[in-house]
């Protein structure tokens, strides 16, 4: 009997060993997991203070979400005469605006009988030479935006004086915003022809 007892107890210690190698393996993986979980939301939380911060007010934090596609508002297709004295040239312009959101798309899309006018009426004070080159293809894109804003009643920065030789439509009288809430991040041309 002395010997059947020590032979009952070595099973005991060796499943005890066993007990404590999986006890540990799984603390392990536990120390693991909330390392990794806590370094995503660190990362997280860096980006977000990198992007903006919690600090700032609404009202200046972007409207947009890093994952949403942007938002585009085409315009249909704009034939002017263009201003040329020599020869009777025309352009065919297809204009497309890049917007912060979708719902400052639909915000846009009530001003398009307004916005398409003030666009016609500054393309048709265009000659073929101030739109053949990159610098004004550039040029009128940020006229364009002056142009919208103006039909939504925002100010802008735009310089009026560098595009004074230019005859752009009056301003009308609304009640002005101030150009950091205007909703056109981008003027896009679709198609550029000029004949």
């Amino acid at each position: 009997m002395a010997t059947a007892a020590p032979a009952a107890d070595a099973p005991k210690s060796g499943g005890g060993m066993k007990k404590l190698i999986i006890i540990g393996g799984a603390v392990a993986l536990v120390l693991v997991i909330g390392g990794v979980g806590l370094m995503m939301y660190l990362s997280n939380k860096a980006k977000a203070e990198d992007a903006g911060g919690d600090d700032t007010p609404a009202a200046t934090q972007p409207k947009k979400k890093s994952g949403e596609p942007p938002v585009f508002v085409p315009l249909d297709p704009f034939t002017v005469n263009l201003a040329d004295k020599e020869v009777d040239r025309f352009a065919q312009i297809g204009v497309t605006l890049q917007v912060t959101d979708a719902h400052a798309g639909d915000d846009i899309k009530a001003y398009l009988p307004a916005i398409r006018s003030n666009v016609l009426v500054l393309l048709s004070h265009k000659t073929s030479a101030d739109l053949l080159s990159v610098e004004g293809k550039e040029k009128l894109a940020e006229e364009v935006k002056h142009q919208a804003n103006i039909a939504m009643g925002i100010e802008d920065d735009f310089d009026e004086e560098a595009a004074a030789s230019d005859a752009a439509p009056p301003a009308k009288k609304k009640k002005k915003k101030h150009a950091s809430e205007s909703p056109i991040a981008q003027v896009l041309f679709s198609s550029f022809i000029v004949q």
